[in-house]
């Protein structure tokens, strides 16, 4: 009896790790998010409300560069492939999607700049890639973005020879979610179903010889 509830009690322990595993590795994903925000790290964008205000005479140019992972059947471009931006000016660039499938697809972009150390300095004040885009079949869309380079950048020694930076996308489909009754059946599995180690079936062997 001892050695059962023990087993129990290991069995319900190992899956207390594993969610806690699984919940730790979720968590990771928006505090990595949070730190490439806040520091511009591996060229991650800034977020603001509005342009600052004061606006240089100096200009820097701006590609714009686009990807479509191959699970996603959508062609992805640039409207315009570069301009010439004042420092510290709001400026709106567009993107064109269209949905090549004969299906109703959804997309969530991912999108960097380079040089990478540029990331801190270039914000978006709207951009598409804050939510997820829907396609019906054959729909094309323009998608907007709304940004600007910090003044600070000219301020920085490290960013002196910075005369372009590119603006990357890359579009990617967004995976199935399961239904409401599936993920409650699958609940109900995972509540009902009992993890033994895997030592189990040699200790009971032994006690069935013993006994």
């Amino acid at each position: 009896m001892y050695n059962l509830f023990r087993l129990r009690f290991t069995a319900v322990l190992s899956l207390g790790i594993v969610f806690a595993m699984i919940g730790a590795s979720y968590a990771a994903v928006p505090l990595y998010r949070l730190f490439c925000q806040v520091t511009g790290f591996s060229g991650t964008t800034q977020r603001a409300d509005s342009a600052p205000g004061p606006i240089s005479e100096k200009t820097i140019r701006i590609q714009f560069d686009s990807n479509v992972n191959s699970g996603l059947d959508w062609r992805f471009s640039p409207i315009q492939r570069e301009i010439n931006v004042l420092i510290g000016e709001k400026k709106l660039a567009f993107y064109q999607a269209e949905n090549l499938s004969t299906q109703t697809l959804t997309g969530t972009a991912v999108f960097n700049v380079t040089p990478i150390k540029a990331g801190y300095f270039f914000n978006k004040i709207d951009c598409f890639c804050f939510s997820e885009q829907v396609l019906k079949p054959g729909e094309v869309v323009d998608m907007p973005v709304s940004f600007f380079i910090d003044p600070a950048i000219l301020d920085d020694p490290n960013m002196q020879d910075v005369k372009i930076i590119t603006l990357s996308y890359t579009f990617f489909a967004k995976k199935p979610e399961l239904s409401e009754k599936k993920a409650k059946k699958l609940s109900e599995i995972s509540k009902n179903t009992v993890i033994l180690p895997s030592n189990y079936t040699r200790q009971r062997e032994s006690e069935l010889r013993d006994g």
